[in-house]
């Protein structure tokens, strides 16, 4: 079955790896199904069955953003909260519709990994700062893998460094 990547960038257009990365995912439309929510919902009006249906449809589902302000950008967010609902995603013996699917997140971020850590600018590890995607898959019973991590695209613009990250993420989304 193919993979449901859900893409939340609210600029995708200026974006340099969140595009690339939906460039190259769209020549696999046998492989992936690339779901960009800003597109689809300009006005941030989310059809929540059709997006409950899309989501049943895929066994392994990713969502690909970038860091924004140590969390999600808000449209991915109120995905979340809408989507996954008591009695469709959890709360009933009807629920749990996202149950054994596998779910990770592909992040690009600004700064090089190295600041992520205890002793440095960010204090804590990315692992950590994601814990409540991990802890919001757990809930609905998900198969929450590790994620992917892209780092250090503040400092490196060139085409070079952005290619080098195609096939990082597509051996990613090849070993869900």
């Amino acid at each position: 079955m193919k993979t449901l990547v859900i893409v939340t960038h609210p600029d995708i257009k200026s974006s340099l790896v969140n595009k690339r990365w939906m460039e190259e995912l769209n020549k696999f439309p046998g492989k992936y199904t690339v779901h960009s929510l800003y597109e689809k919902y300009p006005d941030e009006k989310i059809d929540v069955p059709a997006e409950q249906t899309l989501v049943e449809q895929h066994d392994r589902i990713v969502f690909q953003f970038p860091y924004y302000w140590f969390n999600c950008p808000p449209l991915l967010k109120k995905w979340l909260d809408e989507v996954l609902t008591r009695g469709w995603a959890y709360g009933s013996r009807s629920g749990y519709k996202v149950s054994g699917k596998k779910v990770a997140l592909a992040i690009s971020l600004g700064v090089d990994e190295h600041e992520y850590h205890p002793s440095e600018r960010y204090k804590y590890s990315l692992a950590e700062l994601t814990r409540p995607f991990e802890l919001t898959f757990e809930y609905v019973k998900a198969d929450y893998r590790p994620l992917f991590a892209y780092y250090g695209i503040e400092y490196n613009t060139s085409a070079e460094w952005i290619e080098r990250s195609v096939p990082l993420y597509l051996d990613f989304l090849d070993a869900l």
